[in-house]
């Protein structure tokens, strides 16, 4: 079969593989949508650390083609969402930890992003199909289904993990699309003011009708300085990384008042150095939360965000800013992702 990915570090194109083959509890995907990510091409460029001849993607819906013979809820011709994060539930990493992200150890259950071939391919394996693939239910469209595998998933779990309560205010670095889901799940959960920070001009209208308040440029000055500005020298109760450098993430430690949660949710460099000065954080005792987590996986996840778009909460297709059809189109896809035009949310790519 053929696939789309990186032969090495900054050389990305076609490879061509043998078919996945199919275990007892697993399932062979045929791929009729997908979406490039950033953390792809972050990957692509060496973000993960180095990887050969590896097909990337992590997002797809697609149709089951082959299904292994212990799989009974989910069966061949099913339209299915595939979550980004696919869990080995017999792993200790999910029985004894509140993620779902670290089955085997640290990102143990992202499979689709170096531990295995990835689905911009023709076909692509998923590892215990029953808890892991959720059947696209009516009312749902497949574009709305897509944006849920991830970029729904993580950014809402930003969200998740602040703890939003009523009238919050809340920040969030970064609209991209984690950063507009999370937008979009800070409101949903309550929050009152809701301060974005970003500057593209596509982005700032969908986030503000997925909720933001107001908007912060990073070009206008040091995004610390122009929150505190914004909040009267209190700072947020809350605050969302969905993007930036480890700066970044200084500022959102400092900016947060006392009491307050940091949730990051960005994917930083594996070359970064994440820290902040002791005062910031209090000495070590200003009752500041730092979370930092990845989605949570498997298909009850989905089929929850799923229900959302069914019953007219959200509409995550808002995001969706440029449509390619074509298996062939991948790489153009890919590669306007990884050049950031300065008006794309999300690409997707529409294979059959």
């Amino acid at each position: 079969m053929r696939g789309f990915g990186m032969h090495a570090i900054n050389d990305v194109g076609w490879i061509e593989k043998e078919r996945p083959s199919c275990g007892p509890l697993d399932a062979i995907i045929r791929p009729t949508i997908v979406a490039p990510c950033s953390s792809d091409t972050h990957m692509s460029h060496g973000g993960s650390g180095p990887k050969t001849d590896l097909i990337l993607g992590h997002e797809a819906v697609g149709i089951v083609d082959e299904v292994g013979e212990s799989v009974h809820k989910i069966k061949v011709g099913d339209y299915v969402a595939v979550p980004c994060v696919t869990p080995d539930w017999t792993e200790l990493g999910v029985q004894n930890f509140h993620s779902f992200s670290h089955d085997t150890g640290m990102f143990g259950s992202f499979k689709f992003l170096g531990v295995k071939d990835g689905v911009m391919a023709e076909y692509f394996h998923v590892n215990m199909a029953d808890a892991n693939l959720s059947i696209i239910p009516e009312g749902v469209s497949p574009e709305a289904a897509l944006m849920t595998v991830d970029m729904m998933s993580t950014g809402f779990h930003g969200a998740e993990l602040c703890e939003i309560k009523a009238g919050d205010t809340v920040v969030v670095i970064g609209i991209g699309p984690v950063g507009l889901m999370a937008i979009a799940g800070a409101a949903l959960f309550g929050a009152g003011r809701i301060i974005a920070v970003g500057t593209r001009p596509k982005a700032m209208e969908v986030a503000t009708a997925f909720g933001a308040s107001e908007f912060i440029s990073y070009k206008e000055g040091p995004v610390l300085d122009q929150v505190m500005a914004r909040t009267g020298g209190k700072g947020p109760h809350k605050v969302i990384i969905a993007g930036g450098d480890a700066n970044t993430f200084t500022e959102a430690v400092t900016m947060a008042r006392p009491g307050g949660i940091i949730s990051n949710i960005n994917y930083f460099d594996v070359r970064d150095t994440l820290g902040f000065p002791a005062l910031n954080w209090g000495l070590g005792m200003a009752d500041k939360d730092i979370r930092g987590s990845f989605c949570p996986g498997g298909a009850e996840r989905i089929n929850r965000l799923l229900d959302m778009i069914k019953y007219g909460r959200i509409d995550p297709t808002l995001m969706i800013s440029h449509k390619f059809e074509g298996f062939d189109k991948l790489p153009e896809a890919f590669d306007l992702m990884d050049k950031k035009a300065p008006d794309l949310i999300k690409p997707v790519v529409y294979l059959t």
